[in-house]
């Protein structure tokens, strides 16, 4: 599986797997036994199956935890990595969600293996079987990729990328802009809204007023004057859109863009400069 495939792309493999194994297996179960289970094993594999993969799926929680709070604590010390780690939350959460789906089904299908061993009918009973071990199976597969997605050592750059590939996407396909003039025009909005900003950072959290002097980030400044009518909310979206960016292309691997963006900055500039003269006073 590719680091750049969306979760979407990897939940819709692994279910695609799912089906395949659970169709192939059940047919082939019906058809003839490869493999004979008596009673006793049956229930020693399936028993002992829900214990593996609870106990697996318990560590990754209690790894994820963890990390999850690595990548908090990454985000409060540099807030160009808001944007950035706000969406390896949200990429981690869909993957967790489709984990702890996977890991449920796995237990209930080992439970009614279990439950059916006894009495249940000869093609329910191989359906069920077959059907659980290839969840087993799928199980530790998603948990597998869920791992190796969230310990990826470049999982800041590749989200950077996602990010900046998304905000501007034709940077690769026509003329490039020039990267001076969108940070020429980027230092300007940061110091209209800095400027701006100033009369309300008395309001500021004391974690923002205590150690290093930590200043309100660009897209908090920009929601404090949106709030207080200083700027509507299409200039607002524009600013936030150009801050993760701007963001975007300091901890990305292609700093890039194009002309439509630098464009789009002047743009913001001027839009930005007449809202906060025409409100000023």
């Amino acid at each position: 599986m590719k680091r750049n495939w969306s979760p979407a792309k990897s939940v819709l493999l692994l279910l695609g797997l799912f089906f395949i194994l659970s169709i192939s297996t059940s047919l082939i179960g019906l058809e003839r036994h490869l493999i004979s289970l008596n009673e006793s094993q049956v229930l020693y594999l399936f028993s002992t199956s829900a214990q593996v993969i609870a106990g697996i799926y318990g560590l990754t929680i209690t790894g994820f935890i963890f990390f999850r709070n690595e990548l908090s604590r990454e985000e409060f010390e540099d807030e160009t990595l808001m944007d950035v780690v706000e969406s390896l939350k949200r990429r981690y959460s869909l993957l967790l969600l489709f984990v702890t789906a996977f890991v449920l089904l796995t237990l209930l299908l080992s439970n009614l293996a279990i439950a059916y061993e006894a009495y249940g009918e000869p093609t329910v009973r191989t359906i069920i079987v077959n059907t659980a071990q290839s969840s087993f199976v799928v199980s530790l597969l998603a948990i597998t990729y869920f791992i190796f997605d969230v310990i990826a050592p470049k999982r800041i750059q590749a989200a950077s990328q996602r990010l900046q590939n998304k905000l501007d996407p034709s940077r690769s396909s026509e003329t490039k802009g020039g990267l001076e003039a969108f940070l020429r025009n980027y230092n300007q909005i940061e110091d209209l809204l800095f400027a701006a900003g100033d009369p309300y950072k008395a309001f500021s959290t004391i974690a923002y007023r205590t150690t290093s002097q930590r200043r309100l980030s660009n897209s908090r400044l920009a929601d404090i004057l949106y709030r207080n009518n200083k700027i509507d909310a299409r200039l607002l979206d524009r600013l936030k859109d150009l801050i993760t960016l701007r963001n975007s292309i300091i901890h990305g691997a292609d700093p890039v863009v194009s002309e439509t963006v630098v464009e789009k900055s002047s743009l913001v500039l001027s839009a930005l400069r007449a809202a906060l003269e025409s409100t000023s006073g």
